[in-house]
């Protein structure tokens, strides 16, 4: 396991590099992000141990970061000030772009793994932007009305945006369609309907959870209708857009307290990690491979999602977690309050 201080900063995001596998970068805050300044840090492995190859100081908190999916040295940060702002590794000191549209923190950004031309924002004042890197301002506006603490473009399709609210939902976007009164929505899905009921019919009378803020989510990166959401219930749901109306496919307990970051992994199609407010990351199956012969090894036998390991390093609120693209399955980082980002093996913690 490899570390790295982000010394007075405590981390928010981390994410992998989509071009290089020794490339990480750190969305962190002072004073856990309450009060104060942020910092981006871009990262590398090395063989002396992770290495700080650049980082940009900004007048707030950062709470979110993204890579460009088209140019290898930017990325973009989501902050406290409800700027969105874009870095380039060739110019120091300074963003190449500041966007300041958003009245409330910027909680989350994603770019487009498509078209890889644009770049959508989400934030506390409950409303979804789209951004084009070259452009001096949004270029499309979604409400959500509520405080919108995740959005992501989906890895299938550059017209579909999803977002969890504090209002416990789980919204879809399609871009194709006509903006009327709908303003793009095609889902509204509440994220705390009824359990599944294992052997009972989709259409029986089931009692629902009571309603809590819904903090991520992530597209499955194979299924291209399954979503994950997680939040301050604690519970891990995995969603079919197909059919959203029959509650969760699969729900996945085992945290202590609420689960800030939710990712599935980009080598496995029923594998996702998770990083809480309890301290821990854990790594989860949702089933979904049980007899398929692309289950993974040992796991073939699964009839269900279950918890299949934790790492416990961490000494305060882990609050994000990325896969490693490229390599052997199961490389990941994680970053916490504890001003440290933690580079590991899913594999090591995994039990038979």
């Amino acid at each position: 396991m490899l570390e790295f201080r982000t010394q007075g900063y405590n981390g928010y995001a981390v994410k992998y590099s989509p071009f290089f596998d020794s490339r990480i970068a750190v969305a962190a805050s002072s004073n856990f992000g309450l009060v104060g300044n942020g910092r981006l840090y871009v990262l590398g492995l090395t063989a002396n141990g992770i290495q700080a190859e650049k980082w940009y100081d900004t007048q707030d908190s950062i709470y979110d970061t993204s890579w460009s999916e088209a140019h290898e040295n930017q990325l973009v940060a989501g902050c406290g000030d409800g700027s969105v702002k874009l870095f380039d590794l060739s110019v120091p000191n300074y963003p190449v772009q500041s966007w300041q549209e958003h009245s409330r923190e910027v909680y989350a950004v994603h770019w487009n793994m498509v078209t890889k031309d644009t770049l959508v924002s989400s934030s506390w004042d409950g409303t979804i932007k789209v951004w084009q890197p070259n452009r001096p301002n949004s270029i499309l506006t979604l409400p959500t009305h509520s405080c919108t603490y995740s959005a992501a473009f989906s890895p299938h399709s550059p017209s579909i945006i999803s977002s969890v609210s504090s209002d416990s939902h789980l919204r879809i976007f399609d871009l194709r369609t006509p903006a009327s009164a709908s303003n793009h929505l095609v889902h509204l899905i509440p994220i705390h309907g009824p359990a599944p009921v294992p052997g009972a019919p989709a259409n029986s009378i089931r009692p629902a959870f009571p309603p809590s803020e819904a903090l991520t989510h992530d597209w499955n990166k194979y299924r291209d209708t399954i979503v994950a959401t997680a939040g301050v219930d604690q519970i891990i749901r995995t969603i079919d857009l197909r059919n959203p109306k029959a509650g969760p496919v699969a729900m996945l307990r085992g945290h202590d307290y609420a689960i800030r970051k939710i990712t599935w992994s980009p080598h496995l199609s029923d594998v996702l990690l998770s990083a809480s407010y309890d301290m821990t990351c854990r790594v989860w199956t949702d089933g979904s491979t049980m007899g398929h012969q692309n289950a993974h090894p040992g796991l073939a036998s699964i009839s269900g999602g279950r918890e299949l390991g934790q790492m416990g390093r961490h000494t305060e609120f882990v609050t994000g977690v990325d896969w490693c693209l490229f390599g052997t399955e199961g490389w990941c980082a994680s970053t916490a309050w504890d001003e440290r980002l933690l580079v590991w093996d899913v594999r090591a913690v995994m039990g038979p």
